[in-house]
């Protein structure tokens, strides 16, 4: 799919809408069903000629007369669809339904995950190592589609949108904001994706806005932002103000309402897939306000690190934040349902790109491996060890007795003088630390994985029958990159 590229002053924003359909679900859920069908087609035709030449080689099947690779490139999987189309029975009595854009999406997300898969098996993608595709499955697949040509609007009324095959839905909430800036012409709408995500169905336009770039209150003023679980958040400036967010722990407040409501939905006849039993109606409506239930939490979490992260975006120049390793502190059984909550992950997301839109506003990303909470933010001096159980820091050099949490603020603050000073002590910004690192003194987090059951088996010699089958699957994959 061809990327857009924004004009000078314009940039690609989203614009989310929650829609309240009536007759038209059914439509959405097929045209998301319709999606998701092309995407396990698409899968199911590629690897088949895989597994072929796996299978001809085990015959003494010479190269030159074994089954050739099948193209996984979004242009050669809308060919190949365009033909199974008409003539295979899976589609062939239901596809004229949907729009042609439902099974676009399919093929398009397929051919992203193939070249997802092929740049990380060759070296090509950061991030943790992607496996091959996995189909779909109707239970647990997200609906979603995407909509890339047709009727794409908003309606003069600004109540409704159009979408292609889909016609005419009313918005839960008014879509004037997007319909004034498209009647003023510095608004044009790409594209528009359905989703059912929280039990509502929502729809979001790509649009390219003319939108100058924000001013700060104080631009010349730099904060440092320390996360963490007992407060959410202690931001620290480079002017020595220190504020502290309270963490609200939506989950914490409703997990007595989730466990009267699981409680419920554990009485009631659910489905089950080893018997063929299917769910009572008396389960669906408790499970439906279980579901409530988590979707509060979500929004409510949502709206308050929107809030946070606007709010600084809005008034300091720069901002220094850490490089948590989210996903290995969510490793910790005792405190992952509280990481989780706090969304340590989704601040830094929304910090990235809210800081963009700001004139002269950038954004730091403190080292992994930086002690920001061992140094001390008076005269620069680290301890080698520093508990989580010690909230207070106190210096054995200068005598300052502050929070850990404060003091950690200062530090990422002192940050942003750093790449001019070459330092990153809060106390003095024209001075060397004191006392050098010590061993160990900048590390937080461990740098090695446990093993698992599974290394240790190959360590002792033992290979599993599901072992076997996945390093003959890797080998077979390695083969069609790369030839392909």
């Amino acid at each position: 799919m061809k990327k857009f590229q924004a004009q000078p002053g314009f940039v690609v924003q989203a614009f989310r809408f929650a829609l309240d359909p009536n007759a038209q679900e059914r439509s959405l859920r097929s045209h998301c069903g319709a999606a998701r069908a092309a995407y396990n087609w698409a899968v199911g035709w590629v690897e088949a000629s895989w597994w072929q030449r796996r299978a001809e080689e085990t015959y003494g099947v010479p190269e030159a007369g074994l089954t050739q690779w099948r193209p996984w490139s979004l242009p050669s999987l809308r060919k190949a669809f365009n033909e199974a189309k008409h003539t295979g029975p899976r589609f062939a009595s239901w596809w004229e339904e949907n729009s042609k854009e439902a099974y676009n999406t399919g093929l398009a997300n397929a051919a992203a995950a193939f070249d997802n898969y092929a740049k990380s098996r060759q070296g090509k993608r950061r991030g943790r190592a992607m496996g091959m595709p996995r189909l779909k499955s109707k239970r647990k697949a997200r609906l979603s589609c995407r909509f890339t040509t047709g009727t794409i609007r908003v309606d003069a009324d600004g109540r409704h949108v159009t979408l292609p095959r889909l016609g005419t839905i009313r918005t839960h909430e008014p879509a004037g904001k997007l319909l004034a800036g498209v009647q003023a012409g510095t608004a044009r709408i790409l594209s528009a994706t359905v989703r059912h995500e929280r039990g509502r169905w929502l729809v979001s336009f790509q649009t390219e806005v003319e939108r100058d770039l924000e001013h700060v209150a104080r631009p010349e003023v730099a904060v440092g932002i320390d996360l963490g679980v007992k407060t959410l958040a202690v931001t620290a400036d480079s002017t020595g103000e220190i504020r502290t967010v309270p963490n609200p722990r939506h989950y914490d407040r409703a997990r007595e309402q989730l466990r009267r409501a699981s409680r419920v939905v554990s009485r009631r006849q659910g489905p089950d897939r080893r018997t063929g039993q299917k769910p009572s109606r008396r389960w669906e409506k408790a499970n439906a306000q279980r579901n409530k239930v988590h979707h509060r939490v979500a929004n409510l979490r949502q709206d308050a690190l929107h809030k946070l992260t606007t709010g600084v975006a809005a008034e300091y120049g720069t901002v220094v934040v850490e490089d948590l390793n989210v996903a290995g502190m969510l490793r910790n059984r005792r405190l992952a349902r509280q990481i989780a909550d706090a969304g340590f992950g989704e601040i830094r997301r929304q910090l990235t790109y809210k800081t963009r839109r700001r004139h002269a506003t950038r954004l730091v990303v403190a080292d992994r491996w930086y002690p920001s909470s061992k140094t001390c933010s008076g005269c620069g001096t680290v301890k080698a060890k520093l508990p989580l159980h010690i909230r207070t820091y106190e210096c054995d050099a200068c005598g300052l007795v502050i929070d850990r949490d404060d003091n950690a603020a200062l530090n990422l603050a002192a940050l942003a003088a750093a790449a001019v000073t070459g330092t990153g002590v809060a106390g003095d910004q024209g001075t060397v630390p004191a006392v050098s690192k010590p061993r160990g003194a900048d590390r937080k987090t461990r740098t090695t994985r446990p093993r698992r059951k599974a290394e240790a088996g190959r360590a002792g010699g033992a290979t599993l029958p599901h072992q076997r089958q996945t390093e003959t699957r890797d080998r077979t994959q390695a083969e069609a990159l790369t030839l392909w």
